[in-house]
């Protein structure tokens, strides 16, 4: 049998040690002796002897904090020895080393798999307002590991070092240093009185010294930020005191 389909370039690429690599740009080989953290539903092939357990959010206290903000990661434990292969809806993914000391704050919906040595936490985004598209909510990772992570598109990855402003929506992860705030790209007038708008009404800004992932898309709005609802009196209350820390 011949065909294009069977050349090098999509045939299994194999490697001696375990964990997390890219198979091709959309799509995750993790070579499983041990475990590690997928989001549910993103496995689309394995090889071997291999078990899927669902987490939920990854602990009770994760489980919570997404029932009352409507972010996170719906997470499986995958254990086991064999090939996995992980994707989602095509999207790109990409692969983020940790270092001790390094934290991330990633969009829980752009988290693919990590590294069951890496810790996570749903924490609250600063500064960025209920009214924000993009959730109050993100995913903060720290530790040593790799993390797997997706965009629609090839992403721009901006160095942080002086003020700089994102779509909400467009934005993947940031370095978990930097400081967020909210600010109104469109300025108010007669003519956004009368219906007429940029549609770029809000931007999340980040100064400090780090960097910020966006992507060339703009996800739909998610979780309590994206409700609409009169709600933004509320951050500095009752989950203001639980996601503050």
């Amino acid at each position: 049998m011949r065909s294009e389909l069977f050349s090098a370039e999509n045939l299994e690429k194999e490697s001696s040690q375990p964990g997390l690599r890219l198979q091709n740009s959309k799509l995750l080989k993790a070579e499983l002796n041990g475990e590690f953290m997928a989001r549910v539903g993103s496995m689309v092939a394995y090889q071997g002897q291999v078990q899927f357990e669902a987490l939920g959010s990854g602990g009770i206290g994760k489980f919570l904090k997404q029932k009352l903000t409507g972010e996170g990661v719906p997470l499986m434990r995958v254990r086991g020895n064999g090939d996995v292969f992980l994707a989602d809806n095509a999207a790109d993914i990409h692969l983020i080393d940790l270092e001790p000391g390094d934290a991330l704050s990633i969009n829980g919906a752009n988290v693919l798999a990590f590294d069951s040595s890496l810790n996570y936490d749903i924490k609250m985004v600063q500064g960025a307002g209920m009214l924000s598209n993009a959730g109050l909510f993100n995913c903060v990772f720290s530790g040593h590991g790799r993390i797997a992570v997706t965009t629609k598109g090839t992403p721009v990855v901006l160095t942080v070092d002086q003020p700089t402003y994102v779509d909400p929506q467009a934005a993947i992860c940031w370095s978990a240093s930097l400081q967020t705030g909210y600010h109104r790209a469109e300025q108010l007038g007669l003519g956004t009185l009368l219906g007429r708008t940029t549609g770029e009404r809000f931007t999340m800004s980040f100064a400090g010294q780090g960097f910020v992932v966006v992507q060339p898309s703009e996800e739909p709005p998610a979780g309590l930020a994206g409700t609409g609802g009169g709600g933004n009196q509320q951050e500095g209350g009752i989950l203001g005191n639980i996601f503050g820390n």
